[in-house]
């Protein structure tokens, strides 16, 4: 299986065990119709110019990595629905209701979230998303289509959406924008090499990998003198403006996560780190002084990795979830 499909998978399980525990966001009346494997094209593609958009039914729970149109149509009334979208980590999504036709006044509704959302936790964190949660909500009751496109702030967001009435719901057209300075970013794949730059920005920025991995950082910018520490004391880099923390947890919340290790030196790698746990996050924290700019590399973390440590590793914190 690819290691994206693989990932894809991997986080739907996550979002099924979850939602099967709290059901304010979502309720799965018949779990056996969402087949992990199913939730995804099964050659998906991006959409090249002067082809036909991708087009697809969009399912009650729903994740998609591509861009196109995709239509919900209840064949029973669906009280409990969401559908994630995410994009490369250098592109931003925009979602475009072409067509809507559910019942608000019954209570029907469909709302927008900038970033993810699961069990309470966020993506990015309040901490790190330029708005206050509250703005991170479109309802299309109270907008109409006065707002018909809404831009996410990062690769990610996602839609709540209650229809009663079979037959009634709603059609969207996902787009993709480039950003020259990708700043929150899930991971769409348990591997690969990426740049976090923060050019005089003061704003928090993080890289999530929903997976266990390796984590090798080869270069750390910051605007000052040299140095790596393993956290031990909660102090850490708090003096500091400017930093890169690295986080691991259950959860998608990064401010959520327990601090593995702070990074508060400029240096010139490698520096490795294995973390054990369903999401890993690399974080950096920026005062808007300084251009700051982190390169690292991740791969999935295999059971022999953990069972023979070499240089820096947490082994023994969130092994369980491997």
């Amino acid at each position: 299986m690819p290691p994206n499909r693989k990932l894809q998978c991997h986080f739907v399980l996550l979002v099924l065990a979850a939602l099967r525990g709290d059901s304010r966001y979502l309720e799965l009346q018949d779990a056996a119709d969402y087949d992990p494997l199913l939730l995804f094209s099964a050659s998906p593609k991006r959409e090249l110019a002067g082809e036909q958009p991708y087009r697809r039914a969009l399912r009650c729970l729903d994740m998609l990595s591509l861009p196109g149109q995709f239509t919900f149509t209840a064949a029973r009334p669906q009280l409990h629905c969401a559908a994630f979208f995410i994009g490369e980590a250098e592109e931003l999504l925009s979602i475009r209701f072409d067509l809507v036709s559910i019942d608000c006044r019954r209570g029907d509704f469909l709302k927008v979230f900038d970033g993810w959302i699961l069990k309470g936790e966020k993506f990015p964190s309040s901490q790190d998303h330029p708005l206050p949660t509250t703005d991170r909500y479109t309802d299309f009751c109270e907008s109409g289509f006065s707002q018909r496109s809404i831009r996410s702030s990062q690769n990610v967001a996602m839609i709540f959406f209650r229809v009663h009435e079979p037959g009634n719901g709603f059609t969207l057209t996902i787009k993709t924008d480039p950003n020259l300075f990708p700043c929150n970013v899930i991971s769409q794949t348990p591997s690969g090499r990426f740049t976090l730059v923060v050019p005089r920005q003061h704003r928090n920025c993080s890289f999530s990998i929903i997976y266990p991995v390796v984590i090798k950082i080869s270069d750390l910018t910051l605007g000052h003198v040299h140095g790596l520490q393993l956290k031990k004391s909660s102090a850490g880099c708090g003096g500091i403006g400017d930093f890169v923390e690295l986080l691991g947890g259950t959860g998608l919340d990064p401010s959520k996560m327990l601090p593995l290790a702070d990074l508060c030196y400029p240096f010139h790698g490698p520096a490795q780190l294995k973390i054990g746990c369903d999401n890993s996050v690399v974080r950096m924290v920026s005062s808007g002084k300084h251009i700051n700019r982190v390169t690292f590399e991740y791969h999935q973390l295999e059971p022999y990795e953990l069972e023979n440590p070499t240089g820096n590793s947490i082994p023994e914190f969130c092994s369980s979830g491997l």
